[in-house]
């Protein structure tokens, strides 16, 4: 999928209140070169959700299709409902020399880094569990016992961030953001990355 002229595809994952949507957004109005990929899902909108901005809001039958079609980068199914990456898009805009972003959980990052050698891995954490169990009690959206599997979730999350190449800690969005943008850029100078002279 990667050439030397291609963009980076970068997998970005974190439990559910780390800030990733708020963070992504920050580093967007700083570089003009990074896209974010807009996964599919079968679960329902919440509210202030738009189909095709947040996510692809499909119906169970045609992700199964789209699975059976290899139309998928990664998919996977938790909470109830089944998550997956298209393929199409983010083939293009690597192509066209984009960075693109897939906000994913660690199982379909772990899934990508297996498929995708290449490809560049950000684990995004709270600065504590207590701010991060602040956040999911703060939206107000869940009930108890959906907060807990919240919970039980991000801790799976945090257990697997090992397998990430880079862990930034969302303390501050700016700062977070300009780490982020100076990984981007660090990857893009590896010697493997940056073409070769034409010799005369």
């Amino acid at each position: 999928m990667e050439t030397k002229n291609s963009g980076l595809l970068i997998i970005f994952s974190g439990p559910s209140g780390a800030g990733k949507g708020t963070v992504l957004q920050r580093l967007f109005e700083l570089r003009s070169d990074c896209v974010c990929s807009v996964s599919c899902t079968t679960r329902a909108p919440r509210p202030g959700e738009v189909d095709g901005v947040n996510y692809h809001f499909i119906s169970t039958e045609t992700f199964d299709n789209w699975v059976e079609r290899d139309k998928f980068i990664e998919w996977d199914r938790h909470f109830s409902a089944s998550y997956g990456t298209p393929k199409e898009f983010v083939e293009e805009q690597l192509h066209s020399g984009k960075h693109v972003f897939l906000e994913i959980d660690v199982n379909g990052g772990q899934n990508v880094m297996r498929k995708i050698p290449g490809c560049l891995s950000i684990f995004l954490m709270p600065p504590s569990w207590e701010i991060l169990e602040d956040r999911l009690k703060g939206r107000g959206t869940e009930t108890a016992e959906q907060l807990e599997k919240r919970f039980s979730r991000a801790r799976f999350e945090l257990d697997n961030r090992q397998h990430y190449a880079y862990t930034v800690i969302n303390d501050d969005v700016d700062r977070a953001a300009q780490l982020i943008s100076s990984i981007i850029d660090a990857e893009m100078a590896r010697t493997q990355r940056v073409p070769s002279f034409q010799y005369n």
